[in-house]
């Protein structure tokens, strides 16, 4: 083949191959549309909203698996199945769920409603349903790149037998999950959302639109936000929360990039900061920019220049619904008795008042922590532990530095008695005594004529010169004697 020829080929192939770089990660995804319940009212759009979210998602490079009318058995079968499969896939793989059906909050907790529900109190639904922190915490259990979860399923409460749930579902933070984890919400925490007239969902009909844009996914959730607070004239605003480190976006752009940039932080402005923002702009461009935006700031800066306006009402009303539902989620959070008088004291008359009240009495006579971390312990008597006093925790002796000074070299000290044993003394392990033994004594013999040196039987020399073993008697009378060691 000719040099030219091969380069051609060379640059097309990698042309094509960084034009479709999501297709280096998994896409996995499993979706879910609750309409035809049993005990309650028929929902006619979220199986249409499952049908067309499966073709979005499809169309954007998920291997989708999509279910409709489950029971409680078979929804969680159909997350354990998926998250099997996420686990197969491997690390690199984006997980994502997309629930349209009946959700619910009870004592501060988030449900999913399956098909066969029917309960007649609120303590019914634990049993029956399906909680979102148990598919959550599923999810989370094996290693995956991203989790994303999309809940069109904050529908009114079907059930009117139950009297003391909140509106709505709690708010669910995701910076403090597992980091990787998109949550969206079809309406803001302790909101109701509308199944709309027309085939699909308000929030599905946004998203579907949304998510054909290259753009990542938070910037796509905000135009969610934006539209359906128009098309309903601002009675639904979703929300999100992210702890998301890459950006993830549903298609790929013109040049083909998608899920590789690191996040960058964004910078919060202040409500101050958000007035000199908004100040003489139409009531409507102000209120698709906070919309958008979605912080307490922005609605707060929103509700004080228009006040005297159905947005800025509608912004009020927002933003205490939302610091109400952080002050409830606040209390769940710490479940203590504490925590929910903290509440009803400052929301005695909202819907959540009533669960409040009951969580405080469940929890009015349970021992604090403190407490019960301060009561001494008892431990149970034995008769052993009264009379031998082996049975109690024996203390080791503290061990003493010994330093062994070099000692002269002494005659040896007369035995001991038998009967009193030698004292030991314990030295630390690190400590290394060495005796050093002094050079023999020099004996000094009056002056005469000199001595003749004679070798002993044994090997050893005569006095007084030699060292060594014991040697034999010399020609000079003496006798070697071993004076080295």
């Amino acid at each position: 083949m000719p040099r030219r020829s091969l380069a051609r080929l060379l640059v097309s192939a990698a042309v094509l191959l960084g034009a479709y770089p999501a297709m280096a990660e998994n896409r996995l995804a499993l979706v879910i549309g609750q309409s035809a319940y049993k005990s309650v009212p028929v929902l006619p759009n979220p199986a249409n909203d499952a049908k067309a979210m499966t073709q979005l998602l499809t169309d954007s490079g998920f291997q989708v698996v999509t279910a409709s009318d489950l029971s409680q058995n078979e929804l969680r079968a159909k997350v354990s199945e998926f998250t099997g499969e996420v686990a197969a896939k491997g690390a690199d793989t984006v997980a994502l769920v997309f629930y349209a059906g009946h959700g619910l909050q009870v004592d501060g907790e988030n449900f999913l409603v399956p098909t066969d529900v029917d309960p007649k109190r609120e303590a019914d639904i634990p049993i029956q349903a399906v909680r979102l922190n148990d598919v959550l915490n599923t999810l989370n259990s094996v290693p995956s790149k991203m989790r994303i979860l999309l809940l069109d399923a904050c529908r009114n409460n079907p059930f009117p037998q139950l009297k003391s749930t909140g509106h709505g579902l709690a708010i669910v933070d995701a910076k403090t999950g597992a980091p990787g984890t998109f949550l969206s919400f079809s309406t803001s925490p302790g909101a109701e959302a509308e199944d709309g007239d027309g085939s699909n969902s308000p929030y599905t009909t946004a998203l579907l639109a949304a998510a054909k844009d290259p753009a990542p996914i938070e910037e796509t959730l905000k135009r969610v936000r934006v539209a359906v607070n128009k098309a309903t004239d601002g009675r639904q605003t979703p929300w999100d929360s992210s702890s998301l480190t890459e950006d993830f976006r549903f298609v790929a752009d013109a040049a083909g990039t998608n899920a590789a940039a690191p996040k960058l932080a964004s910078t919060k402005r202040t409500v101050e900061q958000w007035k000199r923002e908004l100040q003489g702009k139409p009531v409507q461009t102000a209120n698709e920019i906070i919309v958008a935006d979605g912080t307490d700031e922005a609605y707060e800066a929103f509700a004080a220049l228009y006040a005297s306006t159905p947005r800025g009402l509608q912004a009020r009303d927002w933003l205490d619904r939302h610091r109400r539902m952080v002050a409830w989620n606040n209390a769940v959070t710490t479940n203590i008795a504490a925590g929910y008088r903290a509440f009803l004291a400052r929301y005695p008359g909202s819907d959540l008042a009533a669960t409040a009240r009951k969580l405080e009495e469940r929890l009015r006579n349970r021992p604090s922590a403190a407490l019960a971390l301060a009561a001494p312990v008892s431990m149970p008597a034995t008769n052993a532990a009264l009379t031998c006093p082996c049975n109690a925790p024996s203390q080791p002796a503290p061990i003493k530095r010994v330093d062994t000074p070099a000692r002269k070299r002494a005659e040896p000290a007369p035995p001991k008695r038998a009967s009193t044993p030698p004292r030991r003394r314990f030295v630390e392990e690190e400590d290394v005594v060495v005796v050093r033994r002094p050079p023999p004594r020099v004996v000094y013999e009056p002056a005469g004529p000199p001595a003749s040196i004679g070798i002993g039987i044994g090997g050893g020399y005569g006095r007084p010169a030699g060292y060594g073993g014991y040697g034999g008697r010399g020609s000079d009378g003496w006798t070697g004697r071993r004076s080295g060691y």
